[in-house]
């Protein structure tokens, strides 16, 4: 492939002006329109300036040839006044295009960040899983804040220095045509070096994704209180600090690599860049000294020529920063691009306004994306319309991967899942989950007040202090708030000032208070209890019968003491159902399920006792 033909597919595929123009456009067409509007004003203005300067030094110069008698200082006067009004102008209207271009790149970041949090949320849990796409959302919210306004800059910097270089080509041109063909030629070099660097670093970033989300997660290793305990207790800090100095540094020595051969190669086009300066130099003094040009031509031309060549650098510099930037643009593209696989069904089945079949997994198998084996693998059983179901087994059998299924964060990859006899994929999937009131075991602790920690649980629902308290009730999580300082408006949590942490218990207690705060017809818990002492524990529990009565519930949890409960206990191991029954009934059948139950007897006491001590430490 051709030099010219690699340079015009280079700028094609990475620089993507299109792509950039639509993205700032549609952030606010007016000001875009009025960025337009000031870079061609301000292109102008400097060429008006200099034509206007060259017209007082030749009216000074001509002055001076004439009798004392016989010299105007009037009209000396009204060219300085004229040169002085345009400068003034080109002031103000730089100004105003320094505001336009601030207030316009804080409105791109804005739009592009509310993209990408949109887009965050509406993408298939499922794409949290995959490295690849990982790498693009994280360049893409790193660099949000900061590449959409040096994409405005750049692009009016384009903008302004392209014509403005125009216009001092066409000013050097009607003095002297070979000074403006040095000018283009001798710029020639420095943007072949440019591109050339910029397309390298642009793939060694685009390389370099997932290390710096390495060094992100080291980062937040040594620096987050999530990880402080262990760090500590472990003697963690140099371990970690060490991979992240390491880490660093072999980015850093590849980094000074490109740098290093992109100054020599600098230094050599700037080379071309200076001779070709003086031969021009010489060109114009030649042209003085032949008469072939006056002295506000000589002095323009010098000015002009310096000009066009920062306009030619201010262009370069940005068309390398677009270059750049397109890195974070294709990023975007491709995150914002994505389709999500739990998709909105083009005419959506309408939601039963009570169930009356209920739900059936019928012959369900799953796998990750990443995975080489079936979390679950054809899962069969019937969930009827008020009853309680309890999912037992080993870590890794696929109980959460289940209610994962069943509140379609996941699709299954065999066999459906059915809603009064509709696959749940012909419902809305927003409209389904309206369906569910979920805790998980990973529940979120959200830096927020202690009534919208409960309230998150319907964001539909009004703010309703005291169906808030009932629903901290019922997870005995009122107790825990009414100690607080400010009560219900104090902020949980310790990243801001006049915040309360609470325990992992009492979290707890705060996040199934979620839960009862939904009025949903279907409850799922996932290891509700994992942090509460034996006495919580059994509260909740009697909460939990009272408020499931004539709901559908479906529980998760390890002790099986609670499990008593449900009215069918599904056991499950490798992703199958080995056993289902009441307690009673599997506890006859005097297998994996009573052999569970009878070891957790044994050490209940002491399991408890442990339990305790570490909900109160």
């Amino acid at each position: 492939m051709s030099l010219l033909a690699r340079f015009r597919q280079g700028i094609i595929r990475t620089l993507n002006l299109r792509q950039a123009v639509r993205l700032v456009y549609h952030a606010s067409p007016r000001l875009f329109a009025g960025g337009m509007a000031l870079v061609v004003i301000q292109s102008i203005l400097p060429v008006a300036i200099l034509y206007a300067t060259k017209l007082m030094i030749d009216n000074i110069t001509e002055q001076i040839t004439r009798p004392a008698a016989d010299r105007e200082f009037s009209s000396v006067l009204t060219l300085i006044a004229i040169v002085g009004a345009v400068t003034l102008l080109d002031a103000f209207f730089g100004t105003i295009a320094a505001l336009v271009s601030d207030i316009q790149a804080e409105v791109v970041s804005d739009r592009v960040m509310s993209h990408i949090h949109t887009k965050s949320v509406a993408v298939d849990l499922a794409y949290y899983e995959n490295a690849q796409v990982y790498d693009a959302m994280h360049r893409a919210q790193q660099d949000a804040p900061y590449r959409p306004p040096r994409i405005v800059n750049g692009l009016l910097r384009i903008g302004q220095s392209a014509l403005s270089l125009v216009g001092m080509l066409a000013l050097l041109a009607s003095l002297n045509l070979v000074i403006a063909l040095i000018v283009f030629v001798a710029a020639l070099p420095r943007l072949f070096v440019r591109l050339w660097s910029s397309r390298v670093l642009h793939r060694w970033l685009t390389r370099r994704a997932a290390t710096e989300r390495m060094l992100q997660y080291l980062n937040w290793i040594l620096m987050l209180s999530d990880y402080a305990k262990e760090v500590r207790l472990f003697n963690l800090g140099g371990l970690f600090s060490a991979r992240y100095d390491a880490t660093r540094a072999g980015l850093r020595r590849e980094k000074i690599a490109i740098s290093t051969r992109r100054a020599g190669m600098d230094f050599a086009a700037q080379s071309v860049s200076v001779i070709a300066l003086f031969a021009a130099y010489a060109l114009i003094a030649n042209d003085a000294l032949i008469g072939g040009i006056t002295i506000g031509s000589l002095v323009i031309s010098f000015q002009a020529f310096q000009r066009a060549q920062g306009y030619f650098s201010d262009i370069l510099s940005a068309l390398a920063m677009l270059y750049e930037d397109n890195l974070f643009l294709t990023n975007y593209t491709q995150f914002m691009e994505l389709e999500s696989g739990i998709a909105v069904p083009a005419q959506p089945q309408a939601m039963p306004a009570v169930m009356r079949d209920g739900l059936r997994f019928e012959n369900v198998s799953f796998q990750y994306s990443s995975g080489d084996r079936p979390i679950l693998d054809g899962i069969s059983f019937h969930l009827k319309p008020g009853e309680t179901i309890a999912l037992v087994g080993n870590n890794g059998a696929g109980k959460t991967t289940l209610v994962k299924l069943l509140c379609r964060l996941y699709d299954p990859t065999g066999g459906r899942i059915t809603l009064d006899g509709v696959d749940i994929r012909e419902f809305d999937p927003t409209e389904y989950r309206r369906l569910l009131g979920v805790i998980f075991q990973d529940y979120v602790t959200y830096q927020a007040p202690a009534w919208e920690n409960i309230w998150v649980g319907d964001v539909d629902a009004d703010v309703d202090r005291a169906k808030i308290e009932v629903a901290a009730r019922k997870s005995e999580a009122h107790a825990v708030i009414e100690t607080l300082s400010k009560g219900y408006d104090t902020i949980l949590g310790d990243w801001f000032e006049g915040a309360r942490q609470l325990s992992v218990g009492q979290w707890q207690k705060v996040g199934l208070g979620r839960a009862f705060f939904r009025d949903a017809q279907v409850m799922i818990l996932d290891e509700p209890t994992a942090a509460l002492d034996v006495l919580t524990e059994a509260a909740v529990f009697d909460h939990f019968r009272q408020i499931a009565q004539g709901k559908t519930a479906v529980l998760i949890s390890h002790r099986l003491s609670t499990v008593r409960m449900a009215d069918r206990i599904l056991v499950l191991q490798e992703g199958k159902i080995i056993e289902q029954g009441s307690h009673d009934v599997l506890m006859h059948q005097n297998g994996v399920y009573a052999g569970l139950f009878r070891t957790q007897a044994q050490n209940y006491v002491m399991t408890d006792a442990l339990d305790t001590a570490d909900t109160t430490s």
